[in-house]
This record gives C-alpha cells, sequence and structure tokens, in this order.
C-alpha cells in the first residue's frame, strides 16, 4: 500500500499480490498529523519506484493546472452528478479554481501560521466568474428614459438676485463699470482681434439664439442673452461674469431680443406669437403684443424707438407702437417667413430676407421697404438662391453685409439701388443651415461671425481676408458680438447654451 498526499488530502490504494491495484476509499484529512510544520511532505516508504514517479506526475499535472493560465486541460473531462468512475460515485458539482481578480483582498491568511503570504491566491466558485470591467473617465452611465422622464433634470442654479445683494445688483444695472471707465471718450479704439477666452459660462439650458452689449457706452459691460429654454439674461460680461437679472415672461422660445438705445428696456420676440418691452432693472414687462405668428427678427426703429418691427412665421411684417399697443402698418410679401430685419441709415429704409429658394425667388430673398409708405423699394437685390438667416449693418459706411447660406457673407451698398459688391465676398465658414450671426466691430475695421463647427472668424472689411479663426466652441457658434467700448473684448455663444467672454 503507498499512501501520497495531493494538496493535503490522502488516498489510499491497496495492491493485489499479482501487483494489480485497486481503489478501496478516499479519505480526506483537513489536519493531517503526518504533515510537517512547514507543509513538507512525510517519507514515502516501502512504495515501487513506479507508483512513485505516477505520483509525482500526477503532483506536476495538478500543479500545472493548479498554477496554470485559466484555459483547462485539453485531457480533462468534468464529471457529473450521480457518473460512477473507477467504483465511486460523484456526489458534488464540478468546481473551477479561477485566479482572483486584481483589485480585489490582495492578502489570503495561512491556518497553519496566521501569517500573510503573497504566494497566488485563487477562489472557487460553482459558476464562471465575471471580469470586472473599469469605467472610463468622462463616460456616464446610461439611464433608461422612463428613469429620465420620472427623475427631473438638475438645473445649474444661476447667479442672480436669489444668491447676489439686491443692492449690488441694482449697482451694477446702473453704474459705470470700473474697467469700462478708462475707454470712455469720443472715439472708440481700434479693433483688436481677441486671442484668448477670459469667461466660460452654461448660461442656458438650450441653444442660445442671440448676445449683444448695451449699446450706451456707460452701460456696456452688460450683456444680453436670449435661448430656446424660454429665457433672457442679464449678465456681468466685462468683470464678475454675474448673472444681473432673468427674465421669465415669455412661454416659448425667445428667437430674437435686443437693447432699446436707452439701454433701459428690453425688446423680446418669441415663438408664444408675442413680442414684449421689459424694463432692465425692476423686471416688469411694459408692453406686451399678440402676433399671430411665431416672432423670429425684432428691430427697433431708430428715429422713435418707441415703434418696433416684428417679423416671423408669417407673410407680413408688422410695425407696432409701444406706446398704443397697436400696429401701425403691415407690410406684406409673398413669402412664407421672415428671417431677418434690419434698419438702414436714417431709419427711413429697411430690408428684410426671407426663406424663399425656388426658381424665381430673386425678387424676394432680399426686400427693401420705405418705412412710411410700406411700399417695396427694390426686390432685386440678391439673385443668388441661398437663403441669408442675418443681416449687419456697417457703423460708419453706407453698406450692410447679410450671411447666406451658402457659406460666405455678401457686401450690398445701403443707397439705392443696393447693389451686391461682386468683389469682395468674405468666405471660410459654415453655416450649413443655422441662423448664423454677424456683426462689425465699432470702427468697422473687422467683420466677425460664427460657424456651424464651432469657430469664430474674424475678416477684413477692406480686403475681406481671414485675420483670425478663432476655436471657441464644441458646438455650432451662433452669435458673436464685439464690445462697442473695450477694442479687444468679443462675446460668443453656442449652440449647446455656453456663454463666452474673450480678450
Amino acid at each position: 500500500m503507498c499512501v501520497a498526499i495531493l494538496n493535503r488530502k490522502t488516498c489510499a490504494a491497496h495492491y493485489t499480490g499479482s501487483g494489480e491495484r485497486t481503489m478501496t476509499s478516499l479519505v480526506a484529512y483537513d489536519d493531517s498529523d503526518q504533515e510537517d510544520d512547514d507543509g513538507a511532505l512525510p517519507h514515502l516508504a516501502n512504495c515501487p519506484m513506479d507508483d512513485i514517479r505516477q505520483s509525482q506526475g500526477n503532483q506536476k499535472w495538478l500543479d500545472s493546472n493548479f498554477y496554470g493560465p485559466l484555459l483547462p486541460s485539453p485531457h480533462y473531462k468534468p464529471l457529473e452528478i450521480g457518473q460512477c468512475v473507477d467504483g465511486r460515485t460523484v456526489s458534488e458539482p464540478h468546481r473551477e479554481i479561477y485566479p482572483l481578480p486584481l483589485g480585489l483582498s490582495g492578502i489570503v491568511e495561512n491556518s497553519s501560521n496566521s501569517k500573510p503570504y503573497s504566494t497566488p491566491q485563487y477562489c472557487v466558485n460553482l459558476t464562471t466568474a465575471k471580469r470586472l470591467q473599469a469605467v472610463p473617465p468622462g463616460v456616464s452611465p446610461y439611464i433608461p428614459k422612463r428613469e429620465r422622464l420620472a427623475t427631473p433634470a438638475k438645473r445649474e442654479e444661476p447667479t442672480s438676485l436669489e444668491t447676489n445683494d439686491k443692492s449690488t445688483v441694482s449697482r451694477l444695472l446702473s453704474e459705470v463699470s470700473e474697467r469700462v471707465r478708462p475707454y470712455l471718450g469720443p472715439k472708440p479704439g481700434r479693433a483688436v482681434v481677441p486671442r484668448c477666452m477670459q469667461l466660460s459660462l452654461q448660461a442656458h439650458q438650450a441653444p442660445i439664439n442671440m448676445i449683444q452689449w448695451c449699446p450706451v457706452p456707460q452701460l456696456s459691460h452688460l450683456l444680453l442673452s436670449a435661448s430656446m429654454d424660454k429665457t433672457v439674461k442679464i449678465w456681468d460680461g466685462a468683470e464678475s461674469g454675474q448673472c444681473l437679472q432673468v427674465y421669465s415672461s415669455h412661454s416659448g422660445a425667445v428667437r430674437d431680443a435686443c437693447w432699446s438705445p436707452c439701454g433701459r428696456r428690453l425688446l423680446t420676440g418669441s415663438f408664444d406669437n408675442t413680442a414684449m418691452v421689459t424694463d432692465v432693472e425692476t423686471g416688469q414687462q411694459i408692453v406686451k403684443v399678440g402676433n399671430q405668428f411665431k416672432v423670429m427678427c425684432l428691430a427697433v426703429q431708430p428715429d422713435n424707438p418707441e415703434v418696433f418691427l416684428c417679423g416671423g412665421y408669417s407673410a407680413e411684417v408688422k410695425a407696432w407702437d409701444a406706446r398704443t399697443c397697436k400696429v401701425e402698418r403691415v407690410y406684406r410679401a409673398r413669402i412664407q417667413q421672415t428671417l431677418a430685419i434690419l434698419f438702414l441709415t436714417g431709419g427711413r429704409e429697411f430690408v428684410t430676407s426671407s426663406d424663399s429658394v425656388s426658381r424665381d425667388s430673386a425678387e424676394r430673398t432680399l426686400i427693401a421697404w420705405d418705412f412710411q409708405t410700406t411700399a417695396k423699394v427694390s426686390n432685386q437685390i440678391y439673385h443668388e438662391r441661398y437663403t441669408c438667416p442675418s443681416l449687419a449693418l456697417h457703423p460708419q459706411q453706407d453698406s450692410f453685409v447679410a450671411q447666406s447660406n451658402g457659406n460666405y457673407m455678401a457686401l450690398f451698398s445701403a443707397q439705392r439701388p443696393y447693389r451686391m459688391n461682386k468683389r469682395r465676398r468674405y468666405e471660410g465658414h459654415k453655416v450649413e443651415g443655422y441662423a448664423v450671426r454677424c456683426g462689425f466691430s465699432p470702427d468697422g475695421s473687422i467683420l466677425a461671425t460664427g460657424s456651424s463647427t464651432g469657430s469664430v472668424h474674424f475678416y477684413d472689411q477692406q480686403s475681406a481676408r481671414t485675420l483670425h479663426t478663432l476655436l471657441a466652441h464644441q458646438q455650432a457658434c451662433m452669435c458673436v458680438s464685439l464690445h462697442p467700448v473695450l477694442p479687444a473684448v468679443v462675446a460668443t455663444c453656442d449652440w449647446g447654451g455656453e456663454l463666452r467672454i474673450w480678450q
């Protein structure tokens, strides 16, 4: 009889006189007295050499499978419960041995000496263990739609009157900013292209359609933003970047907004078919007029600030008087909607842009109107089959530019017959259907525009060459506003609700 202890288990085998071997029992000892304190195997006496080689081979086979790779041996066949092999019956399911994954308990105590050791550790599972996969940084877990609808989204709390001192907010809305004060003078300084970012704010929870600095030099630190999240906000864009006021009077997306010439009121137009005049400091609604169409564009009459134009999803453009809340004039054209309105120098004429792109749309893409008589002055201005989502007037010359969906800006004369300058075209940016706005610097030397790629492009107004391209946003840059006093400050916004100040 030869006793071989394998992995602290003892197997007894009886031999017949003819040398045949018969398995009689399988006995497992948890705490065997025959082992030494150091865990070594006892000396095997009176054992044939072939049995010793066989036991050593079994030990080597067990070691290779115990400490080897996770793949099973090709000679291994799992046993099923109830199967009889060599006279013994399998009464337990097959158990597989796996190494512990990295990052789990790293120290296992030995029962013999209760000292930690660093040999390979293993766990015994009846089922296959799943590998732990690390989540890449910046990846948010998937949330089912039902849970997203049940749980309201977390909104960023704006820094407004709720968290600021009301006296401080009132002072910022009415007094001159210390940063703007040194630049107040008779003539604006020469514009400079900005190079670095000063502020980055998650201003709104939806796309920002419009941003504009206050036109009054003493209050030019105030920045207006209008968004598709139904709100209009006033920011301290020159210094702290705080949100000074939030106006939530509209029940629909705010498509357009602008300052009054005095800087004390705001004019806003929304998809809820209304246009409102709001006091900047108190937030009170002064005028509210209802249209029969969604308002997309607004314009204040330069000579009479109490009169403003409304255009949108209609063939009509209406002139409202804020004092009487009545329609004074109606301008009709064979179009579906008005995209932009721009008053020319003096305020006696204005230009509208429509969405007509049919074969004979040359007479309806850009239309010049007489403000007093409501007559069409010219409808043969732009002869290319592209819509123009925005217009901008040069501050010192009798000219204006039209943003075209052909991925360029065209220059036109502001005098009759409003001819297009075919030799000067500002191209290099992308529009691609977005209502991307453009604007001039105070001295008129730089023309800036956003892009559907998120960049901001600065062009020389005289030569139409590109001065600088600023990689401003990850999403489409919707609007660019150059500061009326500070020579190198520009505000930009994008389709994701982000607002940034550059200098």
